[in-house]
């Protein structure tokens, strides 16, 4: 039986798994930076690479006491080294490079873009390839066809923020807690999606499998605080009643939503492909699993999302490594990483 230590730390997250080739989980471990990232309300690149530093061997160590085995009986260790913050990339491909050497074991290299989509295939023990990939978090809105599990197309992706970026940036302004995907759902479980009329961009475009969000995130400011002004959103929204925040976060919530359905069944249409693959934490949004779901069936197509826990960033779906050491595709120790948001 292979066994596989995969290392994930492309943002703030520090996760580590093994992983068998027969897809079993034998141990997986995540070290949230949430609440050291929570009064900036995002992603700090320095403060998340310290964290990764004092995390990444704890984290390995109790993923192989988990694992019931000792580090000897790997066969080979993952890392993702593309895309993600440079610094806290450099922490996992350090620590690989250094198990590699020690226990003299081959090293894979995993695209977390890909590890994503993977995701599905894990979650739901069915090859879902070829397939149309939506990838959508705080840093990609990206579509991709997929012939393969390492085989992407780009297909487009947002031409400014990501969706995640925008929950983010609209739970800051309504006052909101940081991470933005969750405050915001929470807040609109109690909203009237319908309250607000805010665009959908790009939506009416079919030809054109991109999206757009800054457009939305600025129409939510201009709600807030009129055209033109430059007092602080939350300051406004400070003074707006519970049933108002809600309602803002639901119309929202709805319109990003919208987008992302309407033009993943725009890209299904375009490749002729009957199968769309999700991953990535907004992934997670309930409005989004309902409404996807719901547009699957009329398409229709088969749809695979994968499970909450699979949508944000962890080490399980570097299971992908497991392709790679099957086509025998290993990396030399001088590998680097290619930090960046889109690849």
């Amino acid at each position: 039986m292979i066994k596989i230590l995969t290392i994930e730390t492309t943002c703030d997250e520090t996760a580590a798994a093994v992983i068998t080739d027969s897809l079993e989980v034998l141990g997986s471990v995540v070290a949230s930076q949430d609440k050291l990232h929570q009064k900036f309300g995002g992603v700090v690149p320095e403060i998340a690479s310290r964290a990764h530093l004092e995390n990444i061997v704890p984290v390995i160590d109790e993923t192989i006491s988990r694992a019931k085995i000792q580090l000897a009986d790997l066969n080979a260790i993952a890392v993702a080294t593309t895309p993600g913050l440079a610094g806290s990339l450099l922490v996992g491909l350090s620590a690989a490079k250094t198990l590699c050497v020690a226990l003299k074991k081959p090293l894979i290299a995993v695209n977390h873009l890909q590890a994503h989509i993977y995701a599905c295939k894990i979650a739901f023990r069915e090859d879902p390839f070829p397939c149309v990939g939506l990838i959508i978090s705080g840093g990609h809105s990206n579509l991709y066809c997929c012939a393969t599990p390492l085989d992407f197309t780009p297909l487009g992706g947002t031409i400014d923020d990501a969706a995640g970026e925008a929950f983010d940036k609209v739970a800051a302004m309504l006052g909101l807690p940081y991470p933005g995907g969750p405050s915001i759902q929470k807040a609109a479980e109690k909203g009237n999606p319908k309250a607000y009329k805010f665009p959908r961009s790009l939506l009416e475009e079919p030809e054109r499998l991109a999206f757009s969000f800054s457009g939305l995130k600025t129409a939510v400011r201009y709600r807030l605080v009129g055209q033109g002004k430059t007092t602080n959103p939350a300051t406004i929204a400070a003074e707006l009643s519970e049933q108002e925040i809600a309602d803002i976060a639901a119309s929202f919530q709805e319109a990003v939503v919208d987008c992302l359905v309407g033009k993943s069944i725009q890209a299904l249409r375009t490749t002729g492909m009957r199968t769309l693959c999700v991953g990535g934490g907004v992934a997670a949004n309930s409005c989004f699993r309902r409404k996807m779901e719901n547009a699957a069936q009329k398409e229709p197509i088969r749809l695979f999302i994968a499970p909450a826990a699979l949508c944000t960033d962890n080490a399980v779906m570097g299971a992908i490594a497991l392709e790679r050491f099957h086509a025998g595709l290993f990396e030399t120790l001088d590998l680097d990483v290619s930090p960046g948001l889109v690849r």
